[in-house]
């Protein structure tokens, strides 16, 4: 089990997922693109200035994150002793490190392909597993805060595993501004026209989504279309949609599949015209649409890096991916959509293009933080030993959380995003046993804030998790069935207190049923097929 004890992340890498064949899901869902299907606003402010859990390693023991600039540098005991005194609980040599930092993520692509692959009755590949994409593709109950920002909800419950625990930390941001009132989009449009997009129906279903796409979007909104195979065509410049949605069905109607796929070609062209139409005051942004399998041209990500990094850097122009195709190149997309500080999902039906296109993209119009990154510090005179599960491509230096010119994620409105810890919690634990710092750049003016939540022994050692909230239950669930089809694959370790596939499968069902989401149906229903798979 990778568990973490003195040692420290040195730096990070960034990576993305897959998408489905029926990019008729994506793009027809594209009609919906933007059209305001937003959650609805709740909860109170907590969302702006310093972290209030800032401060210094104390003698106690008690680790927290780094004072904020122009905070106090004070830090909080876990039992209320005053600072330096012995509780008799700590060991003589303190921990190393007992801090946990990573950039935030909200890609959902390994669920995705992972659902469309065990539903083809197949298992999927374990290096395409990330259990922090199972964990964040599902609803969760956290408040919502008033301005740009975070809230920061921690909670926990036991295992079947003597002395662990599974906590939970959930970070979300305000819905949006709907439809109507938010900004002006600028898209451009990379489509891969290539041979495997001449089987029956999914180039025909790319047509019939961009020209619902088309109808939907608002008229201050422009569009670009580049199609791509062994070569990119522009076959559409920037173009405001008001007075020309007939040119545009006229250039989706011509789309047809010809030869082998070039992705950097089509990348590569798509950013040019990205760049040369850029609109100020408008959110800039590529989508490409593709099985990411490269045949042409260079087939490592390694030539594209540097060109869409510079985009986003010098004109705030962000990747979004799209993945389709039961053969998909996970990898591939994910690193170009990690250098273009967007996201990836998997699409392979047409309600799960409704969601992308639905929630998911018009998250990526507004934006609530840039730069995000989370830190939790644990109290080693309660923790033993903790693992973060999954966020491997998306570990940061713990010194360097404050330093902003380290990269973080991008998060629009409306999103959630939730990670998982494993806890081993010390005998007798009581107290405050983890701090979580969220710190993120305001989206105009870059200005730093910083929010925290803290968790006590008690929520990790009463109920166990599967008498907890039923969106908790959802959440480990996940991380469990995640775990399952990872292990396959080794170099990687059951999760604490894992339950077999059988009673898995139980415990999803009486969620679907309780929670009545079709979304936890899909997860039952994998988790049946993959009990059935793996025998």
């Amino acid at each position: 089990m990778t568990l973490r004890t003195p040692s420290r992340d040195r730096g990070r890498g960034r990576n993305r997922r897959p998408v489905g064949p029926a990019l008729l899901a994506v793009l027809a869902a594209g009609a919906v693109l933007l059209s305001g299907c937003s959650a609805s606003d709740s909860g109170h402010d907590r969302s702006s200035g310093t972290a209030q859990e800032g401060g210094r390693q104390n003698k106690g023991g008690n680790p927290a994150p780094a004072p904020a600039q122009g905070s106090p540098g004070t830090a909080d005991r876990a039992d209320g002793a005053a600072e330096g005194e012995d509780d008799g609980r700590r060991t003589a040599a303190p921990p190393a490190d007992y801090l946990s930092t990573f950039a935030l993520d909200v890609d959902t692509a390994s669920w995705g392909y992972a659902r469309r692959t065990l539903a083809d009755g197949n298992l999927p590949d374990p290096a395409t597993v990330r259990p922090e994409e199972f964990v964040n593709s599902f609803r969760q109950d956290y408040r919502q805060p008033d301005g740009n920002g975070f809230s920061v909800t921690v909670d926990g419950a036991r295992t079947d595993a003597a002395d662990w625990s599974l906590m939970r930390v959930g970070l979300a941001t305000r819905s949006g501004l709907g439809h109507d009132r938010r900004p002006p989009a600028a898209l451009t449009f990379v489509v891969d026209i290539s041979g495997s997009m001449a089987e029956p129906g999914r180039l025909d279903l790319v047509r019939t989504s961009l020209d619902l796409m088309t109808d939907r979007l608002r008229g201050d909104d422009s569009l670009a279309i580049v199609a791509f195979s062994n070569k990119a065509e522009t076959r559409l410049p920037m173009t405001r949609l008001d007075g020309n949605r007939k040119r545009v069905h006229e250039v989706v109607d011509r789309l047809r599949p010809t030869d082998s796929t070039n992705v950097e070609a089509g990348v590569t062209r798509g950013y040019d015209i990205a760049v040369e139409g850029r609109r100020a005051g408008a959110t800039n942004r590529v989508v490409l649409l593709s099985d990411a399998l490269a045949n042409t041209g260079t087939t490592s990500a390694d030539a594209l890096l540097e060109r869409i990094d510079g985009a986003r850097r010098d004109h705030g122009i962000t990747l979004f991916g799209v993945g389709v195709g039961s053969d998909y190149n996970d990898a591939f997309m994910e690193r170009l959509v990690d250098k273009g500080d967007g996201h990836t999902v998997y699409v392979s039906d047409e309600e799960e293009a409704r969601r992308v296109f639905c929630d998911e993209l018009p998250a990526q119009v507004e934006l609530r933080a840039r730069d995000a990154k989370a830190q939790v510090s644990f109290d080693p005179r309660n923790v033993e030993r903790f693992r973060l599960i999954g966020y491997d491509n998306r570990r940061v230096a713990d010194d360097s959380f404050r330093d902003d010119s380290v990269d973080g994620g991008e998060v629009g409105p409306g999103h959630t995003v939730t990670a998982l810890y494993a806890v081993q919690l010390r005998p007798g634990a009581s107290g405050h046993v983890a701090t979580a710092t969220v710190r993120w750049l305001d989206p105009d003016g870059r200005a730093p804030h910083e929010e925290s939540g803290r968790v006590e022994a008690s929520a990790l050692t009463g109920g166990g998790w599967e008498q907890a909230a039923p969106r908790f239950q959802v959440t480990v669930a996940a991380a469990y069935l995640a775990s399952s089809l990872r292990e396959r694959g080794g170099g990687w370790e059951p999760l604490p207190g894992s339950v077999g596939l059988t009673r898995l499968s139980d415990v999803t069902a009486r969620l679907a049923e309780r929670t009545e989401d079709p979304e936890v149906r899909q997860l039952s229903d994998a988790v049946r097929q993959a009990r059935r798979l793996l025998g």
